[in-house]
């Protein structure tokens, strides 16, 4: 049995943060806000991985009301929901992600992107694919205001 989920996420870019986007920390003049390290990659694809599984969104396991959650590494918060899906009888069958950033480059750091996320989901390679593009210095992403990231889990029974 297949079942396919979509997630989505975006932070706004601020100065005084850290640019984590899929569990690498990428050199740049502004970072990502949120309660966590605000890594919209891995947000984006927890978020397929619950939705896949009809199981809410990363909001509901770790609010950001919540101080535990505060300043969070996202692949620790994966690795949860990683064992909540598999506890619930799946596992993934293939993640495909897309960053969307007008800056900086992220060509250079896709391929330990994909190398983290299957770190902690117990998947090979060829199971996560990772993309970036721009929107043309369109909307707030093109205007260099925030980092959004779409993504699509086909989760199979275990």
């Amino acid at each position: 049995m297949f079942r396919i989920g979509h997630g989505y996420d975006v932070h706004k870019l601020v100065e005084g943060r850290k640019l984590i986007l899929g569990g690498v920390d990428i050199p740049h003049t502004v970072g990502l806000l949120g309660h966590s390290d605000a890594d919209v990659l891995v947000h984006a694809v927890m978020d397929a991985m619950l939705g896949a599984l009809a199981l809410g969104d990363i909001g509901h396991l770790f609010p950001d009301t919540d101080d535990k959650f505060k300043g969070a590494d996202s692949l620790v918060l994966m690795a949860e929901v990683v064992r909540v899906c598999r506890e619930n009888g799946y596992t993934i069958g293939n993640i495909d992600a897309t960053v969307i950033a007008q800056a900086p480059k992220l060509a250079p750091h896709i391929i330990t992107m994909r190398e983290n996320i299957v770190r902690v989901c117990g998947c090979d390679i060829s199971q996560i694919s990772v993309k970036a593009t721009t929107e043309e210095k369109l909307g707030f992403t093109g205007e260099k205001l925030g980092i959004a990231a779409h993504a699509v889990a086909l989760m199979t029974k275990i």
